[in-house]
């Protein structure tokens, strides 16, 4: 099992939330969306400049890792999004 984890623009088109939303559930069942306090990222550009982006955290648990689907589907969200790069990332884990 892997937890896998999608890091949103809080400033997205909310239909296009609303839509991944939908596509994650159907695809693993259900999901987490943490969005009461947008998370804060930081990170440096190619100027060395600090740059500041208000995230929402998409959380899914999926069974089987499929890192092919999972690079696709990132490829897919950054164009109907308009971001540049958006990180997934995964965490194996173990349900208790």
């Amino acid at each position: 099992m892997h937890l896998v984890q999608l890091l949103l623009p809080l400033g997205a088109d909310q239909n296009e939330i609303s839509q991944i939303r939908a596509e994650l559930s159907e695809r693993f069942g259900g999901l987490t969306v943490y969005s009461r306090a947008p998370a804060e990222g930081f990170w440096r550009d190619d100027a060395s400049r600090t740059v500041r982006d208000d995230i929402v955290i998409v959380e899914v648990m999926a069974a089987i890792w499929d890192p092919v689907w999972w690079r696709s589907y990132r490829a897919r969200l950054e164009r109907r999004l308009g971001e540049e790069e958006l990180v997934i990332r995964a965490v194996p884990i173990e349900r208790v």
